[in-house]
């Protein structure tokens, strides 16, 4: 059994809060509990259990299965820092983008048309310039190949 709502409790729970991690079972029950102040659990124990799994993982750094084209933790974090990728994010047309891709089947393909995307590809730079400064000077070079594979595709 999978338990009941925590705001009625009387039917089946079906979704959680991301916040506060109280399981809820349709849109009713979310806004009610919305009215409330969301709170996250202050102990990692009172998180769902996958959870903290996850965060134990993201705690130790552990990436089960690197890449020679693995990005390391460190510069990872540095997206998460930079005002113009999160200015970037504001836009609701990128990250429509951004879910498409996630959400795909063919990640590879998906990318290739998201290219075809100015924003993306502004998006795509600011990520590869703060993961890979090096690469700043081959930038131009991988554009033009890119919309040239593009172009003859079509």
């Amino acid at each position: 059994m999978q338990g009941e709502c925590e705001v009625c409790n009387t039917n089946d729970r079906k979704y959680r809060c991301k916040t506060c991690y109280l399981h809820y079972c349709s849109v009713i029950c979310y806004k009610k509990h919305q009215e409330q102040p969301c709170v996250p659990p202050s102990s990692p124990v009172a998180a769902a259990p996958e959870t903290a799994a996850r965060d134990e993982c993201a705690a130790k750094k552990i990436i089960l299965f690197s890449t020679i084209d693995t990005v390391p933790a460190e510069k990872l974090e540095l997206l998460g820092q930079s005002e113009r990728v999160k200015n970037l994010l504001y836009n609701p047309h990128l990250r429509k983008l951004l879910t498409e891709i996630d959400n795909s089947r063919d990640g590879m393909n998906a990318v290739k048309v998201a290219m075809m995307e100015p924003l993306f590809v502004e998006f795509a730079d600011e990520c590869l310039r703060l993961v890979e400064p090096e690469v700043d000077e081959t930038q131009e070079n991988l554009h033009e190949l890119v919309f040239t594979n593009l172009q003859h595709r079509r």
